[in-house]
């Protein structure tokens, strides 16, 4: 039952991908109603909400945006930075709708922060360990429920995302409205390049939590 499970959170994973990028192509020909660059329309959100302290510079790869808050940087890949399309304005204000959470002190993105380091240590061993779970079960049943534990830290930080990347996506659709950047229609395909961009991280937290019920299983399954 778990591995269907799986199966069919890696199928999704992969369709809502596929989607994703073909909207992201489609919306990336349309232009958006104020004919304004992904790093224009970052550098105005970010001016519009009073945040001085963060710079918006561009980036490698495609689809690879983020917002740094180590260093206060949105980080927009080419396309977006220069494009002066719907998805080039709605990818670079949700990003900036992630600085707009820094700036405000936004609880579930400060806790995403404290989580980084503590996950990018576990998710170094956490293969290692629960492979070595698995081989030791019999005998050392503790090696796979510490790697349970690891494992469950990422499950932890994919739920916490969710709400920091739904909240920055209403922000960004909220500013891209009222700045009339991306009015009616316009407004309309952005808000759906944001919910399936949205979907990927719906999909890895079901993923993420399914593996960790699978490994749960398997030490049940011993006693």
């Amino acid at each position: 039952m778990n591995w269907m499970i799986l199966i069919l959170v890696m199928v999704a994973s992969y369709a809502i991908q596929a989607i994703l990028n073909a909207k992201f192509t489609r919306y990336s020909k349309i232009p958006n109603d104020a004919g304004m660059s992904g790093a224009e329309v970052a550098r105005k959100m970010l001016a519009d909400h009073g945040i001085t302290d963060v710079a918006v510079i561009s980036t490698g790869g495609r689809l690879t945006d983020h917002y740094n808050p180590l260093d206060k940087t949105v980080n927009l890949s080419q396309e977006v930075f220069s494009g002066r399309s719907v998805a080039s304005a709605a990818i670079a204000a949700h990003e900036c709708g992630h600085a707009v959470q820094h700036a405000r002190g936004y609880a579930p993105l400060n806790m995403r922060s404290a989580l980084v380091p503590v996950v990018s240590f576990s998710s170094q061993i956490v293969s290692w360990v629960l492979l070595a779970g698995v081989i030791l079960i019999e005998r050392f049943p503790a090696v796979l429920w510490a790697g349970i534990a690891l494992f469950a830290l990422t499950t932890l930080f994919s739920f916490v995302t969710l709400p920091v990347e739904v909240n920055a996506s209403s922000r960004a659709v909220a500013w891209l409205e009222s700045s009339q950047i991306a009015r009616d229609e316009n407004r309309d395909k952005a808000v759906d390049a944001l919910q399936w961009a949205a979907y990927t991280y719906v999909i890895a937290a079901l993923g993420s939590l399914a593996t960790l019920l699978y490994y749960i299983n398997i030490v049940n399954s011993r006693r």
